[in-house]
């Protein structure tokens, strides 16, 4: 049956692989990228050489009046006709700074914006124009454990404070530092795996949302703010780590996130899916007394 995915972060990475690999399993489907316009239209047109249907969205996703604007247009869209029914989104952009100082133009810090308050937004807008069975996933990372089994100490674990700091710049010590930077963004993490459970406590029955890890993946643009050593060393050294147990190569973790989306990873709503197959976040991350605070802001961040 023709439906429709909304998808970010599929410009490149294993965001680029997932969105392949959807469309040669669903040929009806129509994909909605969400990117910058320059490149977004020349995202579409790749996507689309298969026989696919795929259009795209322009958005800048560090702004909310430009995720607001986007996630409206589709949601007209949908109650035009133009669109097929809505059964998924895929919330799997991704920015990680050298600081914790870089703001958005809504006052917000970045990293928080693009990773937890974007998401939100897309799902808050378009809540209502979902038809079951359908599924969210929100790209999560195991850096949230904050431990050296899940990061091997190049990432800081999240450090939480009350939402209302975290939405801030210079939330963490040292705000001009990688190290900050790098916490804001596990932090970011952590955030998005609490909203997955509020969404699984709010959301329609038939409507699942699921966190999807994908590991330490090598060889992506995440590091693309970083210093040009690091830069080098992850396009040219570190993927090499694929071909060990510590990392993910690129094509792996994208059809892996591509099944979750697909709904032949077996996940019921509010789960955390890491890679192939559901499993137990940390425990820091059951927290219903964060993850209502984290709402309530969240809400109050995103409101028109």
């Amino acid at each position: 049956m023709k439906h429709t995915i909304v998808m970010t972060g599929a410009s490149r990475g294993i965001g680029r692989v997932a969105a392949e690999h959807i469309l040669r399993q669903l040929p009806d489907v129509h994909l909605i990228v969400v990117a910058r316009c320059s490149s977004g239209a020349q995202l579409a047109t790749e996507l689309a050489k298969g026989g696919n249907t795929v259009s795209h969205v322009s958005a800048d996703l560090g702004s909310l009046m430009s995720v607001r604007s986007a996630a409206t247009g589709i949601r007209d869209r949908l109650d035009g006709g133009d669109l097929p029914p809505l059964r998924g989104f895929v919330g799997n952009a991704g920015i990680q700074h050298t600081n914790a100082l870089t703001e958005g133009p809504d006052g917000f810090e970045s990293t928080f914006t693009v990773n937890v308050l974007a998401n939100h937004l897309f799902v808050r807008v378009l809540q209502d124009r979902f038809t079951a069975p359908a599924r969210i996933v929100i790209t999560a990372s195991d850096t949230h454990f904050g431990d050296f089994k899940h990061n091997m100490g190049m990432v800081p674990g999240p450090s939480w404070q009350s939402p209302d700091v975290l939405a801030r710049t210079r939330a963490f010590p040292e705000p001009d530092t990688a190290v900050a930077g790098r916490t804001a963004y596990s932090t970011s993490k952590l955030a998005a795996i609490y909203l997955v459970h509020e969404y699984a406590r709010r959301l329609p029955a038939g409507i699942d949302a699921v966190a999807y890890n994908p590991g330490f993946v090598p060889g992506t643009g995440l590091a693309r703010h970083a210093d040009p050593v690091s830069r080098f060393a992850m396009r040219r050294i570190l993927p090499a780590m694929a071909l060990t147990p510590f990392a993910t190569s690129r094509d792996t973790a994208g059809r892996c996130l591509a099944d979750v989306v697909l709904g032949r990873t077996q996940a019921p709503t509010g789960s955390y899916v890491d890679r192939g197959r559901a499993d137990r976040s940390s425990d820091e991350s059951y927290d219903p007394r964060r993850e209502a605070e984290l709402w309530e802001a969240a809400e109050r961040f995103t409101a028109s």
